[in-house]
């Protein structure tokens, strides 16, 4: 719910301007996430070992390990934050300790493995949809839909344009920030599943919850009476329009919330990190302690973003966004080129190695970065042209898709004839 919050508070976009952005860039990243979902039954292995097609063995290094930090560390942080400050304000615990009850909740629930997860996500998941419709709904009747731009927001210098496509970007982001995680439950499916089931099961299960969620946050920023600095608590804004009770389900399902996300993200935090090739004993035990690790570190860098989350939140989804759609132009290519035939053999061969994969997704980064704009990095393209926003995430994608193209066409389709005879 927070990501909508930022549009209107830091961007300074206006309402309807902004619910339009969160929706399509939502739908977008969402999508994403459905097509490569539709791979897992077909293929059985977890996404960042099906990028080995495109990558090879040792090029997959570059991908598994950006997901690994992310996932393991980057979204561990964010959404502990976010349920550290549920709970704290439910509880009125000091967040260094309501800190320390979530991580270590988090990493209980992910040590255990898959099944337990799913069996967790199964009990979490009609609470979280019941609580949070309802809080949506009652924050969007007291919500004023007709803000306008703010010119004053502390990053509102390119205009109602540019708020407009930070807003959609940084959703964009959110929502394909699982696009990693894709095939890792997918491939638990039989692989005679409908292809266009596992598509729709997957995208909206992304972007229903991220559309409403953030247009109920686009809302709570317009509401009278909450406050959005960089000192102030997120979640005791939130509950200044909810009645007692439902303020209370809300903060729980908040911190509830926030460990069904992040035991998925340390999971598959944790399978890249495997997919590097790092063997320590079974594959149990790698998976405890990578968990284990990730939510030491996590913990670490949690408590450094407790103070101003809102912009650590928005250079954060950002940075995610820099590197995922390169990855997903080159991902995406690949399995175009292909028509979707791989000899499954090729995801372990270790000596299976090609350039054109980090080629490409690098060419992306760095042809990108002159279009970032972010506290951490203002490009040339956007200091000249700030009402253009952040384009960074539509150069990465068509940068990386054609110098894949360019450099491995040939190779692609060569093994996709041969995959076909294997």
């Amino acid at each position: 719910m927070f990501l909508g919050v930022i549009p209107i508070v830091v961007f300074g976009g206006g309402f309807l301007p902004t619910v339009l952005a969160v929706i399509i860039g939502s739908a977008l990243g969402a999508a994403a996430v459905g097509i490569l979902s539709t791979w897992g039954p077909r293929f059985g292995v977890p996404q960042l070992v099906q990028s080995r097609g495109a990558f090879g063995y040792l090029g997959n290094f570059l991908p598994a390990g950006l997901n690994a930090l992310t996932a393991g560390i980057g979204w561990f942080a964010v959404n502990t934050i976010s349920g550290t400050f549920a709970l704290s304000t439910l509880t009125h615990l000091p967040f260094q300790v309501a800190l320390v009850l979530i991580v270590l909740l988090q990493v209980f629930v992910a040590f255990i493995g898959h099944n337990f997860i799913h069996q967790f996500e199964k009990v979490a998941f009609p609470y979280l949809a019941v609580v949070f419709t309802i809080a949506t709904v009652v924050i969007l009747v007291q919500s004023n839909p007709s803000v306008g731009f703010n010119a004053k927001a502390p990053v509102a210098f390119g205009g109602p344009l540019a708020a407009f496509i930070l807003s959609m970007f940084i959703s964009f982001a959110y929502a394909a920030g699982w696009a990693p995680y894709s095939m890792d439950y997918a491939r638990y499916l039989p692989p005679a599943v409908r292809s266009r089931s596992v598509f729709w099961a997957a995208m909206l299960g992304v972007f229903l919850p991220c559309a409403i969620l953030e247009i109920g946050g686009a809302g709570l920023a317009t509401v009278v009476g909450t406050a959005w600095g960089p000192t102030d608590s997120p979640t005791d804004q939130l509950v200044k329009p909810l009645p007692g009770i439902l303020a209370g389900l809300t903060l729980l399902g908040i911190a509830l919330g926030a460990v069904s996300a992040n035991v998925l993200n340390i999971y598959s935090g944790a399978m890249s990190f495997l997919a590097l090739g790092v063997r320590v004993g079974s594959l149990r035990r790698q998976r405890g302690l990578v968990a284990v690790l990730f939510g030491v570190i996590g913990y670490v860098v949690a408590r450094a973003g407790e103070v101003d989350a809102g912009h650590s939140y928005e250079n954060f989804l950002l940075l995610i966004g820099y590197w995922i759609t390169p990855f997903l132009g080159v991902i995406l290519a690949d399995y175009w080129l292909r028509h979707g035939r791989f000899d499954e053999r090729e995801f372990f061969n270790r000596r299976r190695n090609s350039i054109a994969g980090v080629v490409a997704m690098a060419a992306g980064i760095v042809v990108s970065i002159p279009f970032w704009n972010q506290s951490l990095w203002h490009g040339p393209v956007v200091d000249a042209l700030p009402q253009l926003g952040d384009l960074s995430f539509v150069v990465g994608f068509v940068v990386a898709a054609g110098v894949y193209y360019a450099l491995a066409g040939k190779s692609a389709t060569e093994a996709a004839a041969a995959a076909a005879t294997a």
